[in-house]
């Protein structure tokens, strides 16, 4: 028998692909990873995830995708070169970012960690001979309202949604120019277990566990969005990476159809938890979108996927796991 397929997930550490790793070790592939353990958020917890990666037979590897071992531009002798972590790989999922549309971080970080990052990994993927470059981007390329489907005109409001977007670009310019085996994924609101501390539902869960003050940007109580768990999500990469023929060259929204306000969100986690928040409005966050609603047609036509999972029951699982695993063991902020 010859050997598993090989993928390497960019940004394994973090919330998707770390759940995403677990979720194709799980159908049977050989997974692998890298991350740079940035300190946008708490860096213990990202070990603490990479802990239980390793614990599970999952490699990780810690490498800078813009610069470090790759600082080199690939010209001359050095196009020959190959970074350790794509030795043997067939496939790449992108996960890995400078996420957020936060004021306090500079251009200069999204545009190093989304589009350079994004550059180099890709020539070093074609130098490696990957058969499959699965991008994974962002419904804040389409702007304030992500209503559109995969042939609207992106209008990013934000310089996170500016840099994802000049980062797919890059990617599918290489599919179109040089026949480079790539697609793309729009994603939409993402939320579940082990989230990005500074998002929305873990601070909410963790300021009601611990009494504390919830700060919620001003007008975000009515703002409307495609809450995907995700376990569907990565039910969806799995799905791109095991039809390749069908997507290859493609741009796809993955999300839910399913639309909620913030408030009604809220709502639910504070029925789950049995206890109120204690809401602190703060100044309105410029770049911030107003709706995402995931049009998924041509997902849903192209594959058969759908999401699975109702609101309530991703924020009863993130609930549980919360209290499981966070509550009391680790400083999830």
């Amino acid at each position: 028998m010859g050997r598993a397929v090989r993928v390497l997930i960019t940004g394994i550490a973090g919330f998707i692909g770390s759940n995403l790793a677990l979720r194709l070790q799980a159908a049977g592939w050989d997974v692998s990873g890298v991350d740079a353990f940035t300190d946008y958020y708490a860096v213990p917890l990202k070990r603490d995830t990479v802990g239980r990666l390793k614990a599970g037979g999952i490699e990780v590897l810690e490498a800078d995708l813009g610069g470090g071992i790759w600082e080199e531009d690939l010209v001359g002798a050095a196009a020959s070169a190959m970074p350790p972590y794509l030795e043997n790989v067939d496939a790449v999922v992108h996960l890995a970012a400078q996420p957020g549309i936060s004021a306090k971080t500079p251009w200069e970080d999204y545009n190093r960690n989304n589009v350079v990052a994004t550059h180099r990994l890709l020539e070093a993927a074609r130098v490696a001979g990957v058969k499959r470059f699965v991008n994974v981007s962002s419904s804040s390329v389409y702007g304030l309202r992500a209503m559109d489907s995969e042939v609207g005109e992106p209008k990013p409001a934000s310089w996170y949604g500016e840099t994802k977007l000049a980062a797919e670009l890059e990617v599918m310019g290489a599919h179109r120019l040089n026949g480079f085996p790539a697609c793309s994924l729009r994603l939409f609101s993402v939320y579940g277990e082990r989230e990005r501390p500074d998002k929305l539902f873990p601070r909410l869960i963790r300021a009601i566990a611990k009494d504390e003050e919830f700060p919620l940007f001003e007008g975000s109580w009515e703002h409307q969005r495609s809450f995907t768990y995700v376990g569907d999500i990565c039910e969806a990469i799995s799905c791109v990476l095991g039809n390749w023929e069908k997507v290859e060259g493609e741009i796809f929204n993955v999300g839910t159809d399913q639309c909620f306000t913030t408030g009604e969100a809220i709502e639910t986690v504070q029925e789950i938890m049995g206890k109120k928040a204690r809401i602190e409005v703060l100044p309105p966050r410029p770049g911030d979108q107003a709706a995402t609603h995931a049009n998924i047609e041509k997902v849903r036509n192209t594959l058969g996927w759908e999401p699975r999972t109702s609101l309530r029951e991703g924020l009863e699982r993130m609930v549980k796991w919360y209290r499981a695993e966070v509550e009391g063991k680790l400083d999830w902020r």
